[in-house]
């Protein structure tokens, strides 16, 4: 007997057997159960996540010779011709084949005979996205009012393609992307019940590689048993996609965390030395960076088994950088074929975030300066990073600019500082470090008519991002007297007043202001005034000009006399500033 493919061999063939897709197993289930059914389905989603399976299995459950039910008895003559794909009343179209006007008139003439073995006649049309506009227009009178005999099942991966009219006359059941642990557990089901040896690790690398769909999973499976000999490991997986083990991409946030330009260079050489696929590198560095941001800033949540390998990292990271560092490599990835090429852009994406790298990182607190960059025509040796602090300067000298480059970068990879001014013949005085490092003075803040500072300029002030930023843009600032300064949270925007984002944003506002500030948070209900509210009013308000203002456009005004036609609101968007 020949080989039969995992894909097709596991194919299931009763909605128990099926993976995820609960809430479409459930509709119909219910729907075959009190004998509500709809004339015409709609089946969408991505492929290989069980449109064409489920379709089926409903053909299955109309016809079974047992009874109409949810639960098909998978052995009369009925199933099993359903399964073997040759039941004489499943009419299965590719419209990606038969596109045309007579196609679909030669389905639209034979729905009207009575089927010949079955209860109902099942049309089950694949990806109808693909039918030509006229073939569309001759579908729709019989798709709207079949005869009662008939059923149409129709699947696509591309619904936007199918005019309203189609959509308007289906039950439409989107069908979600599998997870990662649902394929896995399948793949685990499958490997037990052939005898095959396997590793756990491999299964977890051929899940992901699956991207959401169980065909393609099971498609790498069977190259992955071909590739191992009859076995499925990890090195082998590995090898066959291209892609590399977790502690190669965590030695490189290691080498990021510690600021240590060579060693991040040698953690690229090793991982191209492996030849494999450097976006789905980058993937796996943004998943670990994911991993990493989920132990900083939500203690416990949902761990994972590896993770304790990553909290000394999240200890060393400032959880904003961790952000930027995430931001580049998603931007790297998109950005690889544009590239001399893969390995290049790969490098130059961890070369950027080892550029951007503060000083202060891989020391696990939020910087406690400005990070601004060095002049660019400077070209005096710069100091060493090691040298003791000069003697206080006299009051009226600015503070030296901080350069942005990390100490340990190479020379030639950051720009040089200013030569340091040697300090007046004074005698030595021995004064205490200054507790802040303040911004150079920007003018006074504005107040508000509460007399306090507006706190949006406080935020653009203290340059809050991130995490930070997110925190600030949804608190009001209720007192500030001293030391002590008060915001209110809505209490569903408590959650976001954490360490160690707070002490972080007592820093950041403390230089801003130029003396210590001790921030407490208070939940309060009711409209705060933030400047996420604020912000978000006024999209409201744009939005609504923008509607008004298209529909007293004259134009437009016309176009609805003469010719009956809509304005659409949701389909108009303001004019951003600066287009």
């Amino acid at each position: 007997m020949s080989y039969q493919v995992l894909a097709r061999k596991w194919r299931p063939r009763k909605f128990a057997e099926l993976v995820g897709q609960e809430h479409v197993v459930r509709a119909l289930t219910n729907a075959l159960d009190s004998g509500r059914m709809h004339h015409a389905y709609l089946f969408t989603g991505t492929r290989g996540v069980g449109k064409t399976t489920i379709a089926r299995i409903f053909a299955k459950s109309l016809n079974c010779e047992r009874g109409e039910s949810a639960d098909p008895c998978g052995e009369c003559s009925v199933c099993t011709a359903v399964d073997a794909g040759r039941f004489v009343d499943l009419l299965e179209i590719d419209a990606a084949s038969n596109t045309g006007v007579d196609d679909v008139r030669e389905v639209i003439e034979n729905a009207q005979y009575a089927p010949s073995r079955g209860r109902f006649k099942v049309y089950l049309v694949d990806e109808v996205h693909m039918l030509s506009k006229p073939a569309f227009n001759a579908l729709l009178k019989t798709l709207e009012e079949p005869p009662p005999h008939v059923k149409f099942l129709l699947a696509t991966t591309d619904p936007q393609k199918l005019p309203v009219t189609v959509l308007s006359r289906c039950l439409k059941f989107n069908l979600k992307r599998l997870l990662p642990e649902q394929i896995s557990g399948q793949m685990r089901h499958i490997l037990a019940a052939e005898g095959i040896e396997y590793e756990g690790e491999a299964i977890g690398e051929l899940a992901h590689g699956a991207d959401g769909s169980m065909r393609d999973g099971l498609s790498l499976l069977d190259q992955a048993i071909a590739y191992g000999g009859g076995s499925v490991r990890a090195s082998d997986v590995r090898a066959m996609l291209g892609s590399v083990e977790r502690g190669q991409v965590l030695g490189v946030v290691e080498a990021l965390a510690a600021g240590d330009g060579a060693a991040l260079m040698g953690e690229a050489d090793r991982i191209a030395s492996y030849s494999p696929d450097f976006a789905g590198v980058l993937d796996d560095l943004a998943t670990v960076l994911h991993r990493i941001q989920l132990i900083q800033l939500v203690p416990g949540y949902r761990e994972e088994e590896g993770d304790a390998g990553l909290a000394d990292i999240a200890n060393r990271l400032a959880p904003e950088d961790v952000q930027l560092y995430y931001q580049i490599a998603t931007t790297g990835r998109r950005e690889l074929p544009l590239a001399p090429d893969a390995r290049i852009g790969f490098e130059m994406a961890l070369l950027r975030m080892f550029a951007f790298r503060p000083a202060e990182a891989g020391q696990g607190a939020a910087p406690s300066a400005p990070r601004v960059a060095a002049p660019a025509t400077a070209t005096a040796p710069r100091a060493p990073a090691s040298a003791p602090a000069p003697a206080a300067a006299a009051p009226q000298r600015a503070p030296a600019p901080v350069s942005s480059a990390p100490a340990s970068a190479p020379a030639a990879a950051r720009p040089s500082a200013p030569a340091p001014v040697a300090p007046r013949a004074a005698p030595p005085v021995a004064a205490p470090a200054p507790a802040l490092a303040p911004v150079a003075p920007q003018g006074p803040l504005a107040l508000g008519a509460n007399g306090m500072p507006d706190w949006h300029e406080v935020i653009e002030r203290a340059n809050l991002r991130g995490p930070i930023g997110q925190l600030a843009q949804n608190s009001s600032l209720r007192e500030l007297d001293g030391e002590g300064m008060v915001l209110a949270l809505l209490p569903s925007h408590m959650h976001l007043a954490v360490e160690p984002l707070t002490s972080q944003m007592e820093e950041k506002v403390s230089q801003a202001l130029g003396r210590r500030i001790r921030i407490r948070f208070i939940a309060d209900h009711g409209n705060l005034g933030t400047p996420a509210e604020r912000r978000a009013q006024a999209q409201v308000d744009a939005q609504a000009n923008a509607v008004a203002s298209m529909e007293t456009d004259p134009f437009v005004q016309t176009l609805k006399r003469e010719f009956d036609a809509r304005v659409i609101p949701q389909s108009i968007k303001p004019v951003e500033p600066g287009t």
